[in-house]
């Protein structure tokens, strides 16, 4: 487990307490409890990942990818044509998938959240507020994953910096 892991999680790891407040002593019990925390919040953050993965790649990229009648009468409303309906589905997809690696999950949840308040944007604006709540009740936990996973973002860039000799 990585420092940075360690704190997130607010484990235990060198006899001292990371990511607690500092000066606090912690006893036997604290070590297990913040372990079961830890261990309960990426089961909860792994399941998360697996569920909007699948409900992006299929149920929301899908649609517009196979130009399903359901997709091409929302977007014709928005007015920019087909190719930002191909545009959006290859974005979900991407996203989906990129969700379910967990190296790519931190950057994909950011990304998704980005992508959920510009669908709230256009949901206000284009169809008058009609479900505009969707996007965002689905940017919550979207979100969570990006937060718990915000520590993969830099390793990522870190590695492609590598792999690219800089």
């Amino acid at each position: 487990m990585s420092e940075t892991r360690a704190q997130q999680d607010g484990t235990i790891q060198g006899g001292g307490v990371q990511g607690g407040t500092a000066g606090t002593v912690a006893g036997p019990g604290a070590a297990a409890g913040g372990a079961r925390k830890g261990r309960a919040m990426a089961i909860t953050v792994l399941v998360l990942r697996i569920v909007f993965g699948l409900f992006f790649a299929i149920a929301s990229a899908l649609p517009k990818l196979i130009a399903h009648s359901s997709a091409t009468e929302s977007f014709d409303k928005i007015g920019l044509g087909d190719w930002f309906m191909y545009l959006t589905g290859v974005l979900e997809l991407a996203g989906g998938i990129a969700l379910l690696i967990p190296l790519l999950s931190g950057l994909a949840a950011f990304s998704l959240v980005a992508l959920l308040i510009c669908a709230f944007g256009i949901t206000m604006t284009v169809f008058d507020g009609e479900n505009a709540a969707s996007p965002l009740l689905f940017a919550i936990p979207i979100a969570v994953i990006a937060w718990y996973q915000r520590h993969t973002v830099p390793e990522l860039f870190a590695r492609l910096r590598s792999a690219l000799g800089r």
